[in-house]
């Protein structure tokens, strides 16, 4: 099925998928807040972030929040090209199981 070809591994794992729709909606969001959005452990989660990061779909600012470091996390340009991708090839897949 030619859809599956616009799949991107990266997005394959619902935790990476997840960040990156979070992102979408949201533009910055930080490693706490996903920790509280996606039920991740600190291990898990840092995990999905740094496969995502290494991908070039996240860009990085850290901050600090009285007194104590934020990481904060944003969708890059690829990343932004690369989740829209994905989700294109998925409502196709989705068509064509439809009818």
């Amino acid at each position: 099925m030619k859809a599956l070809d616009g799949l991107d591994p990266a997005f394959e794992h619902r935790a990476r998928l997840a960040i990156a729709v979070l992102l979408a909606r949201h533009g910055e969001i930080s490693f706490a807040r996903f920790k509280q959005e996606l039920a991740l452990t600190d291990g898990n989660l840092g995990a999905q972030l740094r496969r995502l990061e290494d991908d070039g779909y996240l860009a990085l600012r850290r901050d600090f929040v009285e007194r104590r470091p934020v990481t904060w996390y944003a969708l890059s340009k690829a990343g932004r090209k690369a989740l829209d991708t994905h989700l294109s090839a998925l409502r196709a897949v989705i068509a064509a199981s439809a009818g």
